[in-house]
C-alpha cells in the first residue's frame, strides 16, 4: 500500500492513543513531532527529525509502536523512524541524510550508551545546589575546548550529573555540527580498552578515542584501581587536552578522593573547573517534579507536587519513580493524580509520625554538628575512622528513621551500594550493645533530630 492510500493524520492520532493508553510512562511531549509519512511495504514509516529523538526511538520503542500500530490497523504491519527523506511516494524510501551516528561524526555501537531526548537544558531544573554546574556545562556547550577544559562535575546519585552530560552533548550536536561528539560510561571506555587489548587492536582503539572533538565520559570514578586503564586514559586525555578538544567527566567525588587514582589524573581532573552537584533543596524539589510532570504532560498540582516534595527529599530520581508510579496508579485506576492519591502512594495514605517526617540531610547536618565534621567528608571516599563511624551512623539513623531503601540511603552517601549501608547498620547495632558511651552518643543525636525543624517541609 502506498503512502498516499491511507489517512496518515488520523493514523497519527490513533497510535499515539493508543500508546498513552497501553504505555503511559513511555509517553513523552515531544511525541507531538512525529509524523505518519505512510506505510510502505508493510511498514508503517514514522519521521522525527530531532535526532536524539530519532535514535531513541530506534533503539527504546520500537517494540511498543508495533504493537500498538498493529492493534490499532488490525494488520500485521511494522514501524520504522525515519529522519528526513526525499519521498515516500510509489513504495520508494528516499533518506537524505544519515542517521544519529553520521550526523556527530562518531560511530555510535550497541555498547555505547543512549542520549535521552529527557536530558537537554531546556528540561534541567537550576537550583542554588547546581548552579555552577549548570553554567560551565552551558558554555562548555557552546565554545568547547575553550570556555573551561577539562570541565569536571561530581556529585552524589541521582542528582543530575548524567542530565547535565547530556545536556552538553545535545547541544552542542545542534550548535557544532561538524564536531565527533562521544559520550560513553567510564564501564564503557574500560570494556572496548580491554576488548582492544585482547585482540591486539589497540592502534584503532587509539585512533578512534584520540580523534573526538568533545570526550564525555560518565562515572570516570570507576577507573579506581584499574592501573592498566587509567594509563590508557592518561595518554588519551593528554592527546585531546594538548589539541585542544574539549574533555567533560562526571564522577561522584572530586579528583582527590577517587579512591586509588592516580596522581597524574588527578592533576589532569583538576585543572580546569570541578563543579559540584548538591541535593536539591525543598523548592527546587518541587520544580523539578512540575518539570517531569510536564515532559509526560501530566496535570499535578502545587499540593501534590508540594507533597511528593516533602515525602521525597534530594534524589531526583526517586522524584522520577514517583511520578511514574502516580501517573500508573492513576492510567490503571481511571482516575486523576490528587493529593490523596499522591498521599495513598507515596506516604501510605495516613498522618506521618515524628520520625517519618526526618530527612536524610536532616540526619547529615546533624552527624555534621554533633561530631564537627564537615558533610563533604561524610559523603566522600575518606576511611579514617573519624570519618568512618560517624558516616556508618548515618546510615544506620537513615535506615532507622526514614523511608528509603538501602540503596537509596547509599546513593545519599557518596554513591554506596546497599551492601555497604547493610554493613554499616550491622556494625552500628554491634556497636551500640556493645559499648554503653557510644549508644548514649547515638541517643543524644536522634534527641536532637526529634527536637529540630525538618528540613522536608
Amino acid at each position: 500500500m502506498s503512502a498516499d492510500k491511507i489517512d496518515k493524520q488520523q493514523l497519527r492520532v490513533d497510535l499515539l492513543e493508543k500508546l498513552r493508553l497501553d504505555h503511559p510512562t513511555m509517553c513523552r511531549r515531544w511525541f507531538e513531532d512525529i509524523r505518519v509519512l505512510g506505510i510502505v511495504g508493510g511498514t508503517i514509516l514514522i519521521q522525527i527529525l530531532e535526532p536524539v529523538q530519532l535514535k531513541y526511538l530506534q533503539r527504546c520503542c520500537s517494540q511498543q509502536f508495533s504493537d500498538v500500530a498493529q492493534s490499532v490497523t488490525g494488520r500485521l504491519l511494522g514501524v520504522r523512524f525515519v529522519g528526513e527523506v526525499d519521498d515516500v511516494s510509489g513504495g520508494n524510501v528516499v533518506l537524505v541524510s544519515g542517521d544519529y551516528a553520521q550526523k556527530t561524526g562518531s560511530s555510535v555501537s550497541e555498547e555505547d550508551m543512549l542520549i535521552s531526548p529527557d536530558y537537554n537544558f531546556d528540561s534541567f531544573v537550576i537550583g542554588p545546589g547546581n548552579r555552577l554546574a549548570h553554567a560551565a556545562a552551558t558554555a562548555v556547550s557552546s565554545r568547547p575546548g575553550q570556555a573551561y577544559n577539562p570541565l569536571f562535575i561530581h556529585g552524589g546519585v541521582g542528582l543530575g550529573k548524567t542530565h547535565l552530560l547530556q545536556s552538553i552533548c545535545q547541544t552542542a550536536m545542534r550548535l557544532h555540527r561538524t564536531m565527533k561528539i562521544y559520550y560513553v560510561s567510564c564501564n564503557g571506555f574500560m570494556t572496548q580498552f580491554l576488548d582492544a587489548v585482547r585482540v591486539g587492536n589497540m592502534s584503532t582503539f587509539r585512533n578512534k578515542f584520540r580523534a573526538f572533538d568533545m570526550l564525555v565520559i560518565d562515572d570516570i570514578h570507576d577507573l579506581s584501581k584499574r592501573d592498566q586503564t587509567q594509563e590508557e586514559f592518561f595518554h588519551t586525555f593528554n592527546t585531546l587536552f594538548q589539541s585542544g578538544k574539549q574533555i567533560v567527566l562526571s564522577s561522584d567525588a572530586p579528583p582527590g578522593e577517587i579512591p586509588y587514582l592516580e596522581e597524574r589524573l588527578i592533576s589532569r581532573f583538576g585543572c580546569g573547573l570541578v563543579a559540584c552537584v548538591d541535593p536539591p533543596g525543598f523548592e527546587t524539589r518541587v520544580a523539578i517534579i512540575k518539570q517531569k510532570a510536564l515532559m509526560r504532560n501530566l496535570d499535578v498540582s502545587d499540593d501534590v507536587a508540594s507533597y511528593v516534595a516533602t515525602q521525597l527529599d534530594s534524589n531526583i530520581r526517586q522524584l522520577e519513580g514517583a511520578i511514574t508510579k502516580l501517573q500508573s496508579i492513576a492510567q490503571l485506576d481511571q482516575v486523576k493524580i490528587t493529593l490523596e492519591l499522591a498521599k495513598q502512594t507515596i506516604g501510605g495514605g495516613g498522618a506521618l509520625d515524628q520520625n517519618k517526617n526526618i530527612s536524610i540531610q536532616d540526619i547529615l547536618d546533624c552527624i555534621s554538628n554533633f561530631y564537627d565534621i564537615k558533610l563533604t567528608d561524610l559523603l566522600s571516599k575518606k576511611r579514617h575512622k573519624s570519618i568512618t563511624i560517624p558516616r556508618q551512623a548515618g546510615m544506620w539513623l537513615s535506615r532507622k528513621h526514614t523511608r528509603f531503601s538501602l540503596e537509596e540511603i547509599g546513593g545519599y552517601f557518596g554513591g554506596r551500594d546497599h551492601t555497604t549501608v547493610m554493613h554499616a547498620v550491622k556494625s552500628i547495632d554491634k556497636k551500640c550493645s556493645g559499648d554503653d558511651l557510644f549508644r548514649r552518643e547515638i541517643e543524644r543525636i536522634e534527641e536532637r533530630l526529634s527536637d529540630k525543624p525538618s528540613s522536608a517541609g
